[in-house]
């Protein structure tokens, strides 16, 4: 049996649960000092190195929360998760698919070493910076302001407010961003982009530096779980097809370099920004002895203390240790 677990539903309460993820969230707050904040963004530095938080929120309407779950931090990457689909739900999958592809890459997700050494047709995936500045020139509009639009209505509609613009770290990403001006000049060169690249840099920026909580993380991770359905409400929010395509993405690219070991380890689709946070989808599981959130569950992270390949260093482990002691795994 999975540490952690019960044969009995009833002894599955709340208060039992919590104080696991109490325990938990305190030993792995230990391990942020093996990692450090995204200096290459200098407004992340101001971050507090030793936060780490986390919420799980069931289908069953749990939710258990612990740490610093009051942060509020810049959504980064994981903002490509939410370009994609609205990308694909605008322009259709096909569309999307014929001008960025889905295949991991191995390197890091701000390299631009595939761009160099091969003439290339279309970026690797959509979750690499390079992908990923390639679907926002997809994004319908003509100013960035109407570009992102169709990301703030869709997290709007999953969140039930509308998120903020971090002023702060967008003004910071824009200065500091020289690497992605590179890459934007590379894909520019390809003629991949679809639309002014400086318009396409600034909306990229922009959508990095949306204002988010660990509440909201655990909130998207949940609507991606049940296949894009809101299940309070019976709405599909996200189409199908579009929610499994953008799972398959996080399982097998969201998490950079680390996206393999994360998979192998961790067992489900997540994304990771550089500035702490970490969505994960765990999906309803079929097991024969009773666990928690065996019909589904989204989780939130937050812990901006990073390891090499950019992604939280407690956070990591500790959604590794919660993934493996509940049996998480979609495999």
């Amino acid at each position: 049996m999975v540490q952690g677990s019960t044969n009995l539903n009833t002894e599955l309460t709340q208060e039992w649960l919590q104080n696991y993820v109490d325990d938990w969230v305190r030993f792995y707050r230990k391990h942020t000092v093996d990692g450090e904040l995204a200096s290459y963004i200098p407004q992340l530095t101001k971050a507090d190195p030793n936060a780490l938080g986390v919420i799980i929120m069931g289908n069953n309407g749990m939710t258990i929360k612990s740490g610093d779950v009051d942060a509020t931090f810049s959504i980064q990457s994981i903002s490509k998760v939410f370009a994609f689909i609205v990308a694909c739900m605008d322009r259709g999958v096909s569309y999307v698919l014929n001008r960025v592809d889905v295949e991991p890459t191995g390197h890091a997700f701000n390299s631009i070493i595939h761009l160099e050494m091969r003439k290339i047709e279309k970026p690797f995936n959509p979750l690499i910076n390079a992908g990923a500045i390639t679907v926002t020139s997809m994004l319908q509009g003509r100013t960035s302001d109407e570009k992102l639009e169709g990301i703030f209505q869709l997290l709007e509609k999953i969140l039930g407010r509308r998120p903020e613009l971090d002023v702060d770290v967008y003004e910071s990403e824009r200065e500091s961003s020289i690497r992605n001006r590179g890459i934007g000049y590379f894909l520019l060169e390809a003629g991949v982009l679809e639309s002014d690249l400086g318009i396409t840099l600034e909306t990229y920026f922009k959508q990095c530096s949306i204002k988010i909580t660990v509440e909201d993380l655990a909130k998207l991770g949940l609507i991606l779980a049940n296949d894009g359905m809101d299940k309070t409400t019976g709405e599909e929010i996200i189409p199908r097809q579009i929610a499994r395509l953008a799972k398959v993405l996080m399982l097998t690219c969201g998490m950079y370099d680390a996206s393999g070991k994360f998979a192998a380890y961790v067992g489900v689709p997540a994304k990771s920004g550089v500035a702490g946070g970490i969505m994960a989808s765990v999906p309803p599981r079929i097991r024969e002895e009773v666990l928690p959130f065996m019909d589904g569950c989204g989780v939130g992270v937050y812990g901006p203390a990073l390891d090499e390949q950019g992604n939280s260093v407690a956070g990591t482990r500790l959604l590794r240790h919660i993934a493996s002691h509940w049996d998480f795994s979609i495999f």
